[in-house]
Parts: C-alpha cells; sequence; structure tokens
C-alpha cells in the first residue's frame, strides 16, 4: 500500500474556496481503480502546533504506485490543479510506504 501527505497551503483566505473544489473532485478521485482513501483534513481547533488557517492535508492511500500514477494522470486531476493552481501558495506531496 501506498500513503501519500500532501500539506496544500492556499493563498491568505482561500482555503475554504479550494476545498470547495477539491470536495467536488473526491467522488472522481473514489472511483478510481486502486484508491482506498482520499480526503482532506484541516487543524482541530486550539491544536498547537498547528497548520494554519490557510493549510489543509490530503490523507491518500492508493493499492499501489501504478495506481497513484495513473491519478496524478487522471484528466480530473489536471482539471482540479487547473481550477486551483491561482489560489494556491505552497504545497509539500510526501509519498510513503508503511514501516
Amino acid at each position: 500500500m501506498i500513503h501519500v501527505l500532501a500539506i496544500l497551503t492556499a493563498k491568505p483566505g482561500k482555503r475554504a474556496e479550494v476545498l470547495d473544489i477539491f470536495q467536488a473532485n473526491v467522488p472522481a478521485v473514489h472511483a478510481e481503480d486502486g484508491c482506498i482513501e482520499y480526503t482532506a483534513v484541516v487543524d482541530v481547533e486550539g491544536a498547537d502546533p498547528a497548520f494554519g488557517p490557510d493549510t489543509f492535508v490530503v490523507v491518500e492511500k492508493w493499492e499501489s504506485m501504478e495506481a497513484l500514477k495513473a491519478h496524478a494522470a487522471s484528466a480530473h486531476m489536471a482539471a482540479y490543479g487547473e481550477k486551483v493552481s491561482h489560489l494556491m501558495a505552497d504545497r509539500a506531496v510526501h509519498v510513503l510506504t508503511p514501516a
């Protein structure tokens, strides 16, 4: 199994808009072969340390690297990227495997 943690930071005040676009894309991702989990999470209110009000983390699980590569190359992910690129400030993607 492949795990992905994508730490995404929107431009100030734009996280809600990005999350709306993200959520609209979730059903297409869940329908992909090899998708086990794909969800966005935000800080628990009052948590310390915290990522902050403009950041969210996408937690993903995939059956294989091939499934993840197909996901990255999908038309709906390209469309999502086009819709949010002007709203984003930073992005860090970590592809992991169980220890």
